[in-house]
This record gives C-alpha cells, structure tokens and sequence, in this order.
C-alpha cells in the first residue's frame, strides 16, 4: 500500500517539530524505518480493536496498526513489515526503499541568462535605456546616467511621448528597496503570510495563531491597523490567503477542507465559511473534497466568482462562491498541490498547479471533456513551493526545494501525452527540506523546458514565495523571493542579482528576549538549540506603486515569533545590505495593532502587560 495515501490532520505537526505541516508523501524516501502512529482528533476514531481469537490473532497492537494503516492513519516510510497469518505464513506489507535516481551530470544554466537578456530586451518586462542624441546625430545609451540627471531632464521637458514616458519607468526601476526597515510589526506567532492589495490601499498578514491582521495602507509609509479576522478551528497554521479583485472580502484557509471568507470593511463582522467538502459522499458531488485532507494554497479568479485551492489530497479544486459549491475537482498530480494561481488576470480558464511531484500543471477550462491537464512544466528536481503569474495568460514562475526558481512561457509547455512516455520523471533526492540542508550540485534537468533558472536564494524549513515585481513601477522587470537565510532576493531577468534586502540585519534583536522566553513554538527545528536571533523571510510583497516593499517572516530567538517589516528605497546602496548603526535596530517598531508604547518600555513592564492580558 502506498504511502501517498496517508493523511494527516492535527492541531501540531506530525513531524513533531514546528516546521511546515505535509502529509506523508512529501518525503516518503526518508530512509528512516518507522510506524509512525498518529492520534486523530475525532474520537470516534480512536476506538480500540478487540482480539480476535478465532482468527489466530492475538497481538491487539499489531490488529490496531493495520486498522490504521488502511484508514489512512499512518505514515509508512520505506519499511517491510512481516505479520503472521495465522497459519505458519507471513503477510508482507510495504517494500525496499525507492532507488533514488541519480540525475545526469549536465552543466547549470550560465549567469548571465541569455534568454534572461533577450526577455529584458523584448519589452514585456520594463523599459530598456533609452538613447539620447547629441551633435551630429550620434546616439549614446543613457545607462550611466543618475536620478538627479533624470529627474531634471523630465523637468526641463527634455522628452516627451512615449520617451517621456520610457524616461519615467527607468526612473522608478531605479528604485529598488533597501535593507534599513522604515518600521517592523511584531507578533507573538510566527507570520505565514502577507500581501498588498492590487491598488495598494491595503495590506493583510496571516499568523500561526490563527488570525488575519488588516491594514489601511493607502499610505504605504504610515500604515493604520483596523481589524482582526480569526480561522475557527484551524490546523497548524493559517496556510494561504488572497484579497478579492474589489478588496471587499479577503479568503483565507487551513490544513482544512473549509474556506472562510471575510468581509474587510472595519465595521463588518461577516465571516462566511466555504465549505469544500459540500456534497461529499452518497454520489452527489464528485467534485467535492474529503474532508480528511487540508487546503495549502488558495487564489480568487480574476472576475471574483469563484476560488481555486490546491489541497493535500494531490487534487485541485474550483469553487463557486455564490452557490457555495464545489464546481470541478483537477486530478492530475501525484503528491500535495502546494501552490495554484489562475494564469490571467481577466480571464478563469487558464489555472497553474505546483506540486511536492516536481511538476507544474497547466489547465484549460474550455478543455476539459477528458479532466487532463493541457501541458506539463519540467525542469525542476524536487517539490514546487509556490507558483506566481504575471497575470498575461503566457508567464508563470516557480520556486522549489531544489534551491531555484524558475521562469515559464506557456509556450514552452511539454505535451502531457509526451510527459506521460518519459523514461524517468522524478529527479528528487528524498531529502528533508524542513529538517535537512540540501546537498544536490547545480545541475539541469534533462528535460527542462523553463526560460531561466535562478539561483542564490534558500528554501527550506518552509513553502518559501516568490513574485513578479509590479507591472504599474517596475514593469515586472524584476522577480524577487523570500529565503530561509533571513533576506529577499532581487534577481534580474537575466539571473543576475539586482539587490540583496537583509531582513534578519534590519530586525536583529528589535525586540526583547524576554517577550516570549516562554513560547510554546519550539526553537529546537532550527537544529542549533540556542536562542540566537534568526529569520527565515517566508513572503514578500512590492507595493505597485511605491518603491517600498513588506517582508513576512518567521524571525526571534530561536525563530519562534513573526515579524512584518516595511523596507523602502531611500537612495542608498539600491537594496544592497546596510546593516544596522552601532548594533541597533533603528527603525520603528509595533505590535500587532501597531501600538509603540510596549516596545518603548523596558521589558519587566512588557511582561506585566501580558499578565494583564
């Protein structure tokens, strides 16, 4: 039997640490030999098996594991397991562990990108330099040429038209935030996630503790904190959430197979549960989720009728959100979906799905008379953590467990007929991103049919993000991700690196120890044991119209805590790392509902305030 059919639903990680909560299949070649037996909540589940003498069964344990092996209730990780019949013979569940298989020796993709240049040449992500013409008509790029120089020629109205405007797109691509944070929002969980809204009036962020903080930020450099929104009954941790085209309602999910959507007015207390498990059972919907499996990563459509949610159960899901039913159920992927996103922004049809199965899947709506998907993005060698479109129907990017991040043109997608004949499919190493570093060389994949490869960044301990950078100022000239190693890359398309933003230098020690020496979220995942300061930068987001951008992350004394932080640009070092002044963190620092007043107190007085809470 195998282990891809186990599932796992509680309140704490099975993996008894405080990383990222994945059913089994994740990481099934672990190499360790173990039952790992795991309590449900329900307690109808939890009902003892009785012996059965008349069948030669005397061992109540042994009748208890393979009840809750065929339940779904265990993990089975690469272990033979010998049980007697009864009659002199010998059952034999499970088999030897999967051979790993070893990838071909072939030369990483070169830095600089060509195809990575040719796309920044092309004019779909941001303005080139343009030429200025001096005596005799010769003509001269204008690359050398500072802020201050731009900013007088579009005063003195040194171009005009289409110039002009080339001339104002280069000035904000110039932009590019920097590692001094301008104010850092503290939490007592760690931070999951956290994006602006499309119009950048508002900012949301998402915690361990179950709750969804909402920000009024239609001044990007002052934000006001107005509401707080709670998941009821969730599992491990808030896993996703997304804002409705309009702002009206922000969805946000669990390890669940329920939705909830919110109402972001101040005001309002509306919160409508969707449940994506209606009409599961009895044949009535076939397209409903078991309730068994959890939600890891949701997204609205862009007209705001309906949510996809990429599940646990190796599925895909369509919602209707005003009948409140489940429209389609995507089958397709053989491990977690742990990220999907709709490919155009003006359209439903065209959906992406990342998967711990390495692959990306494109799926069209308007073909969907055999449930298969369209096409199938190769290239990577372990499991997807996210996916992100630049919202044009034709470019996705990727980050994963292999340490890369790749770029896609829809173009380029394999045949999902040819995908189906490889020899060989899976590249993974079977290591353990949460727990394990990863070792692989820079190699490609034999069959990698991505634009460009990014490397540099981190991933591990967690579904670490990654975006295109705004259309509106950067023309998406630049893709950015989050990192384990507490900073945000900024690549160029070409694969180069743009900037560095250090955010575990620009929270260092922002708040005091003391705080949360008694956080039941353990520091023992980061391996070290010690109560050193760290940060693990698991989302961020480029506000569209400002050069200003908000990091999401786990960070604290042994990494126990979260943290948002606003970094902006500021002429200085164009993203490059600062550091701090003399050792201190000199930016402004909040709590939650942005109150300064317990971080300007020393920190006996922090603690008599939580005793009062």
């Amino acid at each position: 039997m195998s282990s891809s059919n186990a599932v796992h639903l509680h309140g704490r990680n099975p993996e008894g640490n405080e990383m990222d909560y994945e059913s089994s299949n994740s990481h099934e070649d672990s190499g360790e030999e173990a039952l790992e037996l795991e309590e449900d909540e329900d307690d109808s589940d939890d009902e003892d098996i009785e012996e059965d003498e008349s069948e030669g069964v005397t061992d109540t344990r042994i009748a208890a594991q393979i009840a809750r092996l065929l339940q779904g209730r265990v993990r089975f990780r690469d272990t033979i397991f010998r049980l007697s019949n009864g009659n002199g013979g010998f059952i034999e569940l499970g088999g030897p562990p999967r051979r790993r298989q070893r990838l071909p020796t072939q030369d990483a993709d070169p830095i600089p990108s060509l195809a990575g240049q040719e796309l920044m040449r092309s004019g779909d992500f941001g303005a080139n330099e343009l030429q200025s013409y001096g005596a005799g008509g010769a003509s001269k790029k204008t690359s050398g040429q500072t802020l201050s120089r731009r900013l007088l020629e579009r005063e003195i109205g040194s171009y005009t038209g289409e110039r002009a405007r080339i001339l104002n797109q280069l000035m904000a691509q110039s932009m590019l935030p920097s590692s001094k944070a301008d104010f850092i929002i503290h939490y007592d969980a760690r931070s999951y996630s956290g994006q602006f809204s499309e119009d950048g009036n508002f900012f949301y962020s998402c915690s361990q503790d179950f709750r969804v903080r909402m920000y009024d930020t239609s001044n990007p450099y002052e934000w006001k904190y107005y509401k707080t929104v709670d998941y009821i009954g969730g599992r491990w941790t808030i896993t996703d959430a997304c804002l409705s085209p309009d702002n009206r309602y922000l969805a946000y999910s669990s390890i669940t197979s329920r939705v909830f959507l919110a109402n972001t007015s101040p005001g309002d207390g509306e919160m409508i549960p969707l449940e994506f498990s209606h009409g599961v059972g009895h044949g009535r919907n076939r397209s409903a989720m078991d309730s068994r499996y959890g939600i890891w990563s949701i997204r609205f459509s862009g007209d705001g009728r309906e949510i996809v949610a990429g599940a646990s159960d190796n599925c895909l899901y369509v919602f209707d959100i005003e009948t409140r039913t489940p429209l389609l159920r995507l089958q397709g992927h053989t491990e977690d979906v742990n990220a999907v996103c709709y490919g155009d922004t003006n359209s439903p049809h065209i959906l992406y799905s990342g998967s711990d199965d390495t692959t990306i899947k494109v799926w069209d709506r308007r073909s969907m008379a055999d449930g298969r998907e369209v096409g199938v993005f190769t290239g990577h060698t372990e499991g997807l953590t996210y996916v992100d479109s630049k919202g044009d129907g034709r470019y996705v990017l990727s980050n994963s467990k292999d340490q890369t991040m790749k770029l896609w043109d829809i173009r380029k997608m394999m045949d999902p007929n040819r995908f189906d004949s490889l020899p060989e499919k899976n590249y993974t190493t079977g290591f353990d991103y949460r727990e394990e570093t990863y070792d692989g060389s820079p190699t490609k994949h034999p069959q990698d049919c991505s634009l460009v490869t990014y490397r540099g960044h981190s991933v591990h301990r967690t579904l670490i993000r990654c975006h295109f950078s705004p259309p509106t100022s950067t023309g998406s000239r630049y893709l950015y991700t989050g990192s384990a190693d507490g900073e945000v890359k900024i690549y160029n398309l070409d694969a180069t690196v743009a900037g560095t933003i250090d955010v575990n230098v620009a929270t260092m020690d922002s708040r005091p120890i003391e705080r949360n020496s008694n956080s039941r979220w353990s520091n023992a995942d980061w391996g070290d044991n010690t109560k050193a300061w760290k940060t693990c930068v698991r989302d961020v987001s480029w506000h569209p119209s400002a050069p200003v951008l908000a990091t999401t992350s786990w960070n604290g004394y042994g990494l126990t805590t979260g943290t948002v932080s606003l970094h902006s640009w500021n002429g200085r070092g164009r993203g490059k790392s600062l550091g701090a002044a003399n050792g201190k963190v000199n930016a402004r620092k909040y709590n939650a509902e942005m109150k300064s007043e317990l971080y300007d107190s020393d920190p006996e007085e922090w603690e008599n305030e939580d005793e009062e809470d």
